[in-house]
């Protein structure tokens, strides 16, 4: 007997995922395996996936699979965080680092994973308490970045309770290794294997005399107070903006392990897809 009995789709909000959703509902159909969507989603598309409020999607799926980009992946591994299920990864559209198929893939694929043919690999998250009291975890960072026109973002650094630097920048990032391909990426952030059990904290166009990235452990808490100084800050989370910190605020971001399971058939390797996507071409040869 395989093991999915149900399938739960989540959307990139624009894309056309007509011809994806197509496949999988027919793949299904000739199994008897049952296809979830969110009502917001599938409203917009002709097919006989069926409606499921968000609880439901997460609780009665075997697998979950991403039609979209990175975007929409990450928004599934937010809504799977803390749960076994297995995310697919397929893309609609540009190419990502998250994704593993595309959409001419889907029909193999899935049977893979219904025979169990598949491996899954751990996804570490980061998680943090808003002012308000809303806790939100993040796959690839939680950001500290100036409002234009409001002042410099400064923020200070404590890790497991001691104080370490005070960044003056743009913006401070706190990321996973995932996202240390993201926003990180863009600041000057290393590349980190998503194996890595770790984090990152990146000042982006520091204008302190110390603009270097930090490595946490996972098992290290960092607290960042906003300094009296700075200016009214976003805090975005995947780049998604949460909340808005005001000076003496302060969050603290711990790590959480494991917090979601990509499906990964061994096709492609993480070294691979960054350098497609970062156009990684070597140095200069030396003599």
């Amino acid at each position: 007997m395989g093991m999915v009995h149900t399938v739960g789709l989540v959307l990139h909000p624009k894309r056309d995922s007509k011809v994806a959703i197509d496949t999988i509902v027919e793949w299904a159909r000739t199994r008897g395996v049952t296809v979830l969507g969110l009502p917001d989603e599938i409203a917009r598309i002709d097919c006989s996936a069926v409606p499921a409020g968000e609880d439901e999607l997460l609780e009665r799926s075997d697998l979950l699979v991403s039609l979209g980009g990175d975007g929409t992946m990450l928004r599934t591994m937010r809504l799977s965080s803390g749960r076994n299920t297995p995310v697919l990864g397929v893309n609609v559209g540009r190419l990502g680092f998250l994704a593993e198929i595309d959409v001419d893939d889907l029909p193999e694929t899935l049977s893979l994973i219904n025979s169990h043919s598949f491996t899954v690999e751990p996804r570490m998250a980061i998680s943090t308490v808003l002012p308000d009291g809303a806790e939100v975890t993040a796959f690839n960072d939680i950001a500290l970045a100036r409002i234009p026109g409001d002042g410099m973002a400064g923020v200070a650094i404590s890790v497991q309770g001691h104080s370490f630097v005070r960044y003056a920048a743009d913006a401070v990032i706190v990321a996973t290794s995932t996202g240390s391909t993201a926003y990180s990426f863009a600041a000057g952030g290393p590349i980190v294997s998503p194996r890595v059990e770790g984090f990152l904290v990146v000042p982006s166009s520091a204008h302190s005399s110390f603009n270097r990235a930090l490595v946490l452990s996972a098992d290290e808490e960092v607290v960042l107070d906003i300094l009296p100084t700075s200016g009214e800050l976003a805090l975005e989370v995947d780049g998604i903006i949460a909340a808005r910190l005001r000076p003496d605020d302060q969050i603290c971001v711990r790590a959480r392990r494991a917090a979601a399971n990509v499906v990964r058939l061994g096709r492609t390797t993480f070294y691979e897809r960054a350098r497609r996507k970062l156009r990684v071409n070597g140095s200069a040869e030396v003599d």
